[in-house]
């Protein structure tokens, strides 16, 4: 058997994060099915809340900002389109980068009185979290279909989606594992998240930004998957590949170096909580 795919080889260490969640896959399965179930208990529209949330926050944006801000020469459907899928991808990070500063303090018992794989913590927030991320895109698509049409182009949507979510859950073990240690880490989060989505081209297209300055909006994570989605939805056209390999390169960083940072300190999270 080659040295690179035995344990402890380097292809068994970039396989270890997908490992540690197959193995556990059942217990993911689990308690996001029981956070979904418990998340509209008591309502009177109960699920039907996420897809209520998704078009009231559409409506009050598009009112808002389509005679203001947005790409140019478009009509307001079509700006109002633009806004939902950059918000589609925008609302995915900042609810998983506002909760995940508390995660282990979340799940404090679970994992004092048990023998708890926390690193699957992760896992199940961003799968929570993509549940309704995926409400609000099928809205988004039907949207589009009725209002403009769809291209064949949306089956790429998985070639930007799997690399945003491999960054999100880095983001999601380093904040983690940060916040486990200090709680001013969550508060910074509430700090930030309301004013990022102002330097996040969701009102806008980096189109519209000056050329000299464009490459200044994709060091924002957010920023590439965000063009990239509308291309692929609303322009009917394949993303710029440079784009897509610069974001690739820079999810799969923060993808293992999240991960790294979660497993190094993840042995002493338990005193500190």
């Amino acid at each position: 058997m080659s040295g690179d795919v035995i344990k402890g080889g380097p292809a068994h260490r970039l396989a270890a994060p997908f490992l540690e969640a197959w193995r556990f896959r059942e217990l993911i399965r689990v308690i996001v099915g029981r956070d979904l179930a418990v998340r509209f208990t008591a309502s009177l529209l109960g699920p039907a809340w996420a897809v209520i949330s998704p078009l009231v926050l559409l409506a009050v944006y598009t009112f808002a900002f389509s005679g203001v801000l947005g790409p140019q020469g478009q009509t307001t459907g079509n700006r109002a389109l633009s806004i939902f899928v950059a918000l589609v991808f925008f609302n995915l990070m900042a609810e998983l980068a506002g909760r995940a500063p508390l995660l282990i303090q979340e799940h404090m018992n679970f994992i004092k009185r048990t023998i708890f794989p926390s690193a699957t913590l992760a896992w199940i927030a961003v799968a929570r979290a993509l549940a309704y991320a995926g409400i609000a895109l099928a809205l988004c698509l039907a949207f589009t279909l009725a209002m403009q049409g769809l291209s064949w182009t949306v089956l790429l949507l998985p070639l930007v989606a799997i690399p945003y979510i491999l960054f999100l859950l880095g983001l999601v073990w380093f904040l983690a594992a940060l916040g486990a240690f200090t709680r001013d880490l969550a508060y910074l989060m509430v700090t930030i998240i309301p004013i990022l989505i102002f330097v996040t081209p969701v009102f806008y297209a980096v189109s519209d930004l000056p050329e000299a300055t464009r490459w200044i909006s994709y060091l924002n994570p957010a920023a590439g998957p965000i063009e990239m989605g509308r291309d692929l939805v609303l322009r009917g056209r394949m993303f710029d590949p440079v784009t897509w390999l610069g974001a690739t390169f820079g999810s799969l960083i923060v993808f293992y170096g999240g991960y790294s940072v979660f497993q190094r300190y993840r042995r002493i999270l338990v005193d500190v909580i």
